[in-house]
């Protein structure tokens, strides 16, 4: 019709689930419309409301789907994906110092990075993520991979005492995060951060220089924070001092601040978090896997504390599946809370988008379907007998859906998987580069 409004993607016939506020009546829009422009999200309604005239230049038809928001994997290691397995069934911190640090040392290359990371990414978009937060090294290889692959990611290159695989000395990590900080910043899909690994593998001159760089660039800090009981009793017997106290005593926290894992926290660190504005990310399936603890997620979100959900590295869980990452926080919580209505099925869908998203510091961007929000969309297809019937699309979201029911995924405008098939790379020759790169590490092992 000659008075449509013109629109270059148009998602219609779906249940539209647009993960705002309010509640799930409120977010659910039945036989729903979104509409795309210029890689922002130009409409949301219903498909017979007036304001639904459009001509698109692609329609996508999502009967049987629901339409969302795509998921954000607040924390993981991406190229670590080419390490999956290596090192299962024990200890974190035997697991970190005897078998992933060497393997890292050994074979660490920009080249693997790249791979790594393209490979995490096929893995992450086919079940329907669409931004990534990664900690790793060779960081520019991870962007330039995560670029290409045309995910959203927020990535740093990790910093700790001893010299890394990448950048040698430590004062060359400090100028290694500057030099990706100022490539990439602007940059319409990469968000850079900076990252050091964690408080016992970080001195407090290392944990304060890399503040002040990242107050510089007014960029995300990331930390892993009182992961395990070694981790905080290591704070504890050299500083005497909680994690949370310790890094308020540095001046280091503020809103900016993106904790991982946080497990072992008490009631004052809460409300030093709190008053800070720092925000947590939580792995529970990697957490589970070292016996690391279970975070205190109730107890955050109650006390106001932004939480978002991760899957942590390939190493360590050994997937990258927020699907069943939401299924296991969900059910872990009732478990350890002994309260079934404990993080309920849109508490624990809300950690995966908006709340994961506001976690990462992109919430004006991402984790809602919203007009102006950027376009990052994922259709779940429902015609599967294990989401028949619908009661409620949120149960079935968090405890029957599996990520093989995504069936397309859309971010900043463009279809990056459509009918289940990557559209912008060649998964067959990410696979069998993968395999290459792990005959070498297996060489290493050995």
């Amino acid at each position: 019709m000659s008075d449509a409004t013109k629109v270059d993607i148009l998602i219609s016939g779906g249940t539209v689930i647009t993960m705002g506020e309010g509640t799930k009546k409120d977010i659910v829009i039945d036989d729903g419309v979104v509409a795309i422009s210029g890689g922002a999200i130009s409409f949301v309604g219903r498909r017979d409301t007036e304001k639904d005239k459009f001509s698109a230049g692609k329609d996508i038809d999502a009967r049987g789907c629901v339409v969302m928001p795509g998921f954000i994997n607040g924390h993981t290691h991406a190229a670590m994906s080419l390490f999956r397995g290596i090192s299962d069934d024990l200890p974190l911190e035997m697991w970190l110092h005897n078998y992933i640090f060497p393997a890292e040392s050994k074979n660490l290359t920009a080249d693997f990075v790249y791979w790594g990371t393209k490979l995490a990414c096929v893995e992450m978009l086919l079940g329907g993520i669409t931004t990534f937060c990664d900690m790793y090294l060779f960081e520019d290889a991870a962007a330039k991979a995560t670029k290409e692959m045309g995910m959203r990611g927020v990535l740093g290159e990790v910093l700790y005492n001893f010299p890394s695989p990448n950048y040698g000395p430590l004062e060359e990590g400090f100028a290694y995060t500057e030099q990706f900080i100022q490539k990439w910043r602007g940059d319409l899909l990469i968000t850079p951060a900076v990252e050091p690994h964690a408080l016992d593998t970080c001195s407090p001159e290392l944990l304060v220089r890399a503040k002040e760089i990242a107050r510089k660039y007014n960029t995300p800090y990331i930390v892993h924070v009182a992961e395990t009981r070694e981790n905080i009793d290591h704070v504890m017997k050299n500083y005497g001092k909680s994690s949370f106290e310790y890094l308020d005593g540095l001046g280091v926290l503020d809103g900016r601040f993106i904790a991982d894992h946080a497990v072992w926290i008490n009631e004052r660190e809460i409300e030093i978090m709190r008053e800070r504005g720092v925000t947590v990310v939580t792995n529970p399936e990697s957490n589970m896997k070292l016996v690391s603890g279970h975070a205190p997620i109730h107890r955050y979100l109650e006390r106001g504390v932004v939480v978002g959900l991760g899957t942590d590295g390939c190493a360590s869980n050994n997937n990258l599946d927020i699907l069943a990452e939401m299924d296991t926080l969900a059910k872990l919580h009732k478990i350890y809370d002994h309260d079934p209505t404990h993080l309920d099925a849109l508490t624990v869908l809300r950690l995966a988008t908006r709340s994961g998203a506001h976690a990462l510091r992109l919430g004006e961007e991402v984790g809602t379907l919203a007009v102006g929000k950027k376009a990052d969309i994922i259709i779940i297809d429902f015609n599967k007998p294990h989401l028949t019937p619908v009661y409620d699309y949120f149960s079935h979201l968090v405890y029957a859906a599996i990520a093989s029911d995504v069936r397309d995924v859309i971010v900043n405008g463009e279809i990056l998987v459509k009918d289940r098939e990557l559209l912008l790379a060649d998964t067959g020759e990410i696979m069998a580069k993968g395999r290459e790169l792990a005959r070498r590490v297996k060489k290493t092992l050995e």
